[in-house]
Parts: structure tokens; C-alpha cells; sequence
């Protein structure tokens, strides 16, 4: 995105991200679609109340609603910390205890462009001998689960599990409109892709992480943890995914890892 746009570009430009009208947003915000068309043209100086009330309706993330009143004129609103930032530490501490609480099943943190914040052991177990190049910093989580010298020649079911972190990384890149993630969307396209079609089983109700092991396929279903209204960029950017086990062979496997330092 251009950082010089006017608000009422940045309006209209996440107004047709979201295939919304004129007419659709005016209603949905309770103002009159030639307002709308005001704010958006420049021939109206909108409030800031009036540009977050829009925001909301348009569901920006808060990134994108700080720059929204930056080029209206009018100071952010949200903070944004680094992780490491004395301000975040409650936030810090409740995601490392979470992951901590979570051994001897992997989880792991990342950020909007799904370079990972921190991890627990039972992640290191499985990326311990990974190329340098691909555990960066920054490590990138898609990168290295798709790319051929990555973790890819060990997902027994490839070509499922990448049709579906590729759905989810093109939607993060519509939800997020970030540039970023619409440039790796095309780098993990461009990886070889298995032969096998990626049809789920008819009776399956989730999508697993199916990884080869030296005893036998491991099979693991995962969650994603957010922060509730958040007031900080950072922490609205930030996700938890947490892994368990979908069979008992899994469960015993990693106790059992857990329980054999240094080996992975």
C-alpha cells in the first residue's frame, strides 16, 4: 500500500478488500452513502471517531487503523511494544507459561507474517536439524513447514496439509491486506507440490499435521490462541497454535521424546 494515500482512499481501498459498496458500508455504519462518498473523495473531513466507527465496520486491523488517522491528521491510537518491551510483560509471561504448559506437545508463537516469536521444547525437537537458511532469524513458520529442504519431505499427507495452510495464509493476506504475505503466498506456491490431490478423507472433521517418525507416522491437530481485545498492535498480531495428539501412538510418542534429552 502507498503510505502517502489520503483516509479517504484508505477507506475506499479497504472498502473493496471487503467487496462492500458505498451503499453496503453507509448501512452497515448508519450514515448516508453520500457522506460515505464525502469522506472518501476528500470533500469531507471526517472526525476520528467517525474514521474508527468506519474502521470497525471494515473490521482493519489495528495497524491499519493507527495509519488511517495518520493520514486524517490525528494521532494513533493503539500502542504498539516489542515483545520484549517492559509493557508487555504480563502479556510476555501468560505466553510462556502457556507454552511451557503445553510439553510435551509442541506450540509455538508467531506474528502477523508468521515468523516465530518463541516456541517450547517439544518444537525444537522437530526442527533441531533443519538448514541454517531456513531457521532464519527470522524463522519463518510457512516457509519452513513448505519448503522442499524443510519440513516438507516428512508430512506423510503434503499435499493436504499444504492446500491448507496455503487457504489460511491467503486469508490472513486478504483479512491483513499485508503486501508481505501476498509476496510468500507466491513463494510457497512456487514450491513443488506433491502429485497426490489434496482430497480430504470423507470421514475427517479436521485437517491433521501427519509427520514420519522412526516408529511410525505421527498424527496432530492444532488450535490458534489470540488475545482478546487487544489495545496493542503486537499483541493483536500474535497467535498461539498449540498442537495435540489425535491418536494414542502420538501421545505416548512425544511423552516418550520428552523424556530423551537431546534427541529429536
Amino acid at each position: 500500500m502507498n503510505n502517502s494515500q489520503t483516509a479517504g482512499a484508505l477507506l475506499r481501498q479497504w472498502r473493496q478488500r471487503r467487496r462492500l459498496s458505498q451503499l453496503d458500508l453507509a448501512c452497515e455504519a448508519e450514515i448516508s452513502t453520500r457522506h460515505l462518498s464525502f469522506v472518501e473523495t476528500g470533500r469531507a473531513q471526517p472526525s476520528r471517531d467517525m474514521l474508527l466507527h468506519l474502521a470497525e465496520q471494515l473490521d482493519m486491523p489495528l495497524r491499519e487503523r493507527n495509519r488511517l488517522l495518520g493520514a486524517a491528521g490525528y494521532a494513533p491510537l493503539y500502542s504498539q511494544h516489542d515483545l520484549a518491551d517492559p509493557a508487555l510483560a504480563p502479556a510476555r509471561q501468560a505466553i510462556e507459561q502457556l507454552l511451557k504448559a503445553h510439553e510435551p506437545y509442541p506450540a509455538l508463537a508467531i506474528d502477523r507474517q508468521w515468523n516465530l516469536l518463541a516456541a517450547n521444547a517439544a518444537v525444537g525437537t522437530f526442527i533441531a536439524d533443519m538448514p541454517a537458511f531456513l531457521l532464519g532469524p527470522p524463522l519463518n513458520v510457512m516457509r519452513l513447514s513448505l519448503h522442499p529442504e524443510g519440513l516438507a519431505p516428512r508430512i506423510a499427507n503434503l499435499a493436504q496439509w499444504r492446500a491448507h495452510l496455503l487457504m489460511r495464509l491467503q486469508r490472513d493476506a486478504e483479512i491483513s491486506g499485508d503486501e508481505a504475505l501476498f509476496t510468500l503466498l507466491d513463494e510457497l506456491r512456487s514450491y513443488p507440490a506433491p502429485l497426490d490431490v489434496a482430497e480430504p478423507h470423507a470421514d475427517a472433521v479436521l485437517v491433521p499435521l501427519q509427520l514420519h517418525s522412526e516408529h511410525g507416522v505421527l498424527s496432530l491437530i492444532s488450535t490458534i490462541t489470540v488475545f482478546g481485545t487487544p489495545n496493542d498492535v503486537t499483541l493483536a498480531e500474535l497467535a498461539l497454535e498449540t498442537f495435540f495428539p489425535a491418536d494414542a501412538f502420538t501421545a505416548a510418542y512425544l511423552r516418550e521424546l520428552a523424556g530423551r534429552p537431546g534427541e529429536g
